[in-house]
């Protein structure tokens, strides 16, 4: 009998039932070979936005090696948050379409596929992008939080728990950062988090030996606060980690805007930070002048006028170490770092082939996909996520210092010390 209007199933139910048949069917129905199985959660698809570029490469492959590398997991079941067709058209319900994909009616129905128990294998987190909420710093309170913690209570309702990786930084304030790391160890999940920059080519492709002696690193980069200020954090971390003992912790972060940047740089005991701000922007093939190449040679004082309207992080490790972001008028990114040894800087850009409206490839965010993939497949994090959990709370800081006038922010609390492992280099696969 047909349903009448007050009896009709609701949009949950229908999705719920749609993702429980899903779950049900045999491998071989689903027309592959039974591979892991993951939970996508994205704040909102449109084109070149994070879950795009995460959904299709999980969802289909993407090239690698001069061939198209055919994904290892399977996205099993999809949430996506928000579904705007302004400012861009939304992309969730097509994608869906085309990868076969029901959408899920909320978090848990994507990890349960409508079974009412866990039925993944792994979980990817991209909650980039969609309108939410500021914090009084102007953070963005994207769900990162709130989502990890729905998949821990369903890690414990099942009584075990799968990979989960973050996009980007792990949350807005540190102890909601700290709870999370401290979640992923109590129930012993890897838990995968960060930007693409450390893994994305380098050029010239250097990479730095474990308990290389580095005394301080800097990276300069565009963008702003609650946003690329993170990119750049983990561009330096991912350098500044592999020096020698380890890294240490932070005790102390401060953030500067224009003249009060330059003149903290001008100081003497900041000569070391001078000359590697000047190896990094000769990285850069974008320089802020008149046809992208100056009239004359890159110098300190060249920089400040070029760019003197920059934002930077300066942050004090417990061992002394010293890193220092700008947040400048170009578009890449670019490491420097001066060893205590030979006195020699090292220096390279992080590549970023962008995508270009009316094609959506971003190539740099493919090696972290095959970090994701690695992840779920063999139960082991690629690096220690205690790198994202530092590089997230200098964020919290920073944006702090920036909000109160440039104060510097003691940070006792971060003196977290960690080290990197051989396999956390830009080129593993």
């Amino acid at each position: 009998m047909a349903a009448t209007p007050s009896h009709r199933p609701s949009r949950r139910q229908l999705l719920g039932s749609g993702l429980a048949a899903l779950a049900a069917l045999p491998a071989t129905a689903r027309g592959a070979e039974r591979r892991p199985r993951v939970a996508f959660l994205g704040t909102v698809v449109h084109e070149h936005s994070h879950s795009q570029h995460f959904l299709d490469r999980l969802a289909i492959g993407h090239a690698w090696r001069g061939a198209w590398h055919k994904p290892r997991v399977e996205v099993a079941g999809l949430y996506v948050d928000q579904f705007p067709d302004w400012p861009r058209k939304d992309l969730a319900r097509s994608r869906a379409a085309k990868y076969g994909l029901t959408l899920a009616p909320s978090v848990e129905q994507a990890l349960t596929l409508g079974t009412g128990k866990l039925a993944v294998d792994g979980v990817v987190i991209i909650a980039e992008h969609g309108e939410y909420p500021r914090t009084a710093t102007g953070q963005t309170r994207y769900p990162r939080y709130r989502w990890f913690k729905e998949c821990v209570r369903a890690f414990e309702a099942a009584g075990r728990a799968v990979p989960v990786f973050m996009d980007k930084h792990l949350s807005t304030t540190w102890p909601e950062c700290l709870e999370m790391v401290a979640d992923a160890r109590r129930l012993g999940f890897p838990l995968h988090a960060g930007s693409s920059l450390p893994v994305t080519l380098r050029e010239p492709a250097i990479d730095l030996a474990l308990d290389t002696p580095l005394v301080e690193s800097v990276c300069v980069a565009y963008g702003g606060p609650d946003s690329y200020d993170f990119h750049a954090l983990e561009t330096a971390q991912c350098m500044s980690e592999r020096r020698k003992g380890g890294e240490a912790g932070v005790v102390a972060v401060q953030a500067l805007r224009r003249e009060k940047l330059w003149d903290a740089l001008a100081a003497p005991e900041r000569q070391v930070t001078r000359e590697l701000v000047v190896a990094a922007l000769a990285r850069s093939h974008n320089l802020p002048v008149d046809g992208g190449y100056p009239t004359a040679p890159v110098s300190f004082a060249w920089a400040r006028e070029a760019c003197r309207d920059s934002i930077g992080y300066l942050v004090e490790h417990a061992d002394g170490f010293r890193t220092t972001v700008l947040m400048a008028p170009i578009r890449d990114f670019n490491y420097a770092g001066r060893r205590a040894d030979t006195g020699e800087t090292v220096s390279c850009q992080m590549v970023l082939p962008m995508p270009t409206w009316g094609a959506s490839t971003a190539d740099f965010f493919t090696p972290l996909v095959r970090h994701i993939e690695e992840m779920v497949v063999t139960g082991k994090a690629p690096y220690p996520v205690e790198r994202t959990l530092l590089t997230s709370g200098m964020v919290v800081a920073g944006v702090e210092s920036l909000t109160s006038a440039g104060r510097r922010v003691e940070t006792p609390q971060m003196r977290i010390a960690y080290r990197a492992n051989p396999e956390s280099t830009f080129w593993q696969p």
